[in-house]
């Protein structure tokens, strides 16, 4: 891998795989004119205004008969102005993976993507060093939130896992995360033992951070949110709340009286919507969001008349991050028709609860769980995809919107600056050729982004798309020398 390296940094001024290259000047002043600006707060379409941005903010919202100045000036052409997306669950990972991610960096932009929220991986030193370039305006591609490495048990199932055992352990771990100035914490309950978990997630609460987690079969879904948990990753897991048992259940996992693999196929038999609405009122109640990431589930369930070969999105993807797909697919071997249908009818399960959850007044966290190691569930492309299983799902692209905006905004802490166009928030704009309040497909429609302040019209976000499909090819090829 270290013989590509070079030969990859040669050609950066033509393939920009992450570097800030080719970007258009950028204008003291810029004055945005003739737009229909998509008020995601309201969900509502206002007409008339014009925005004047200054050091990357927006320093007036105002008539668009009202003179304003400005070094220069941008005409949208009646298109629509909403604050650009945010995916709030996103993977880098994968050792021998290092250039294969950092050329995906720009695309997220192309895509109107900028920020991402990194559930941890085991390239976390890597992704570290790519947040500070970026926020340094050293490197192109979208603010990045991440967890650096995410707690688990002993002998964990994935690679880069900060492992804990006991206590002790996890304050190490705690110091070692704060240390490295991580933006949250991540849990996941592959091995970690439910008392463990509980109490890393109330040291993780302790210290003020923001708590994302997957739920042991131990751990009532009651348990882990009183504990500090902030949000729970996936839709799979809050299913649980529809049991009647649900509390039991992890009594008796925790005993040893019952298997996970049993506690699964008990949960799948004895759902009630009504039980499920109650807990979600208590997730509400809580402050606890959730992230229902059903592109994975979709794209799994959907493999038997979907193989995905004639994708557009796999030009920007090497054949040593698709060969990682191999292996669910491997996973799921020669399924029957049964099988195929009980794998639908649990996607199904899963999308169901979004309307219900949103009635609850939880919030919903808008993330792909884009992976090198998550079947089809492309980076940057794969947000657009999870919007539109919402809108199947029954919400509002209006609704959708809030969420993949100012949402995640908010539960980063983070809206007096961004997730919606008002006046003194950051200038990060996506433009569109189509009414996303009518249609959520309209967010792939785009024309152009405006980042901390700088316009870039349509043929930048192509040639950011051509420089990433170029460096593919480079990689690509290299390997094959090796």
């Amino acid at each position: 891998m270290s013989r590509l390296k070079p030969l990859v940094r040669t050609l950066g001024l033509t393939l920009s795989i992450g570097l800030v290259l080719g970007s258009t000047a950028h204008a003291q002043s810029l004055k945005l004119t003739n737009f229909q600006l998509v008020d995601v707060e309201q969900g509502r379409l206002v007409q008339g205004q014009q925005l004047l941005i200054e050091d990357g903010r927006i320093v007036r919202v105002a008539p668009a008969n009202k003179p304003l100045q400005a070094d220069s000036t941008q005409d949208l052409g009646g298109q629509y102005l909403l604050p650009s997306l945010w995916d709030m669950h996103v993977h880098f990972e994968g050792r021998e993976l290092v250039e294969d991610n950092a050329l995906l960096l720009p695309l997220y932009l192309a895509y109107g993507i900028t920020a991402v929220r990194e559930a941890a991986s085991d390239l976390a030193p890597e992704v570290m060093v790519w947040r500070r370039q970026i926020a340094d305006g050293e490197r192109l591609g979208p603010r990045i939130f991440s967890a650096g490495q995410k707690f688990e048990g002993i002998d964990s199932l994935w690679n880069g896992d900060m492992e804990v055992g006991d206590e002790a352990a996890m304050g190490r771990g705690m110091e070692k995360l704060t240390a490295m100035k991580v933006d949250f914490i991540k849990i996941t309950e592959n091995t970690m033992t439910p008392a463990l978990y509980l109490k890393t997630v109330a040291e993780a609460h302790s210290r003020g951070f923001r708590v994302s987690s997957h739920i042991p079969y131990g751990v009532s879904v009651v348990d882990a949110a009183r504990a500090g948990l902030s949000s729970i990753e996936h839709a799979s897991y809050v299913l649980r709340l529809g049991h009647t048992d649900e509390a039991a259940i992890a009594a008796a996992v925790r005993d040893g009286t019952l298997s996970a693999k049993d506690a699964a196929v008990r949960y799948r038999q004895g759902f009630e919507q009504h039980v499920a609405s109650e807990g979600y009122k208590m997730l509400a109640a809580e402050g606890v969001a959730v992230t229902p990431t059903l592109i994975g589930g979709y794209q799994l369930a959907n493999l038997d008349t979907n193989n995905h070969s004639q994708d557009v999105f796999l030009r920007y993807l090497t054949t040593a991050f698709t060969d990682k797909y191999r292996w669910r697919i491997e996973r799921m071997g020669e399924q029957t028709p049964e099988q195929w249908r009980a794998r639908k009818q649990r996607y199904e399960a899963e999308a169901t609860q979004l309307r219900y959850l949103d009635a609850a007044g939880v919030t919903l966290l808008a993330g792909s769980d884009s992976a090198a190691l998550n079947t089809y569930v492309y980076p940057a492309e794969g947000l657009h995809t999870e919007l539109q299983l919402w809108q199947e799902a029954g919400l509002s692209p209006a609704r959708i919107l809030r969420a993949a905006t100012l949402d995640g905004a908010k539960f980063m802490g983070l809206d007096k600056d961004y997730g919606s166009i008002a006046e003194g928030k950051r200038a990060d704009l996506l433009v569109l050729k189509a009414n996303p309040l009518a249609d959520i497909s309209a967010t792939l429609a785009i024309d152009s982004l405006v980042l901390g302040g700088e316009y870039h019209n349509e043929a930048q976000l192509t040639r950011w798309k051509d420089n990433a499909a170029a460096a593919v090819q480079i990689l690509n090829t290299g390997r094959k020398d090796i």
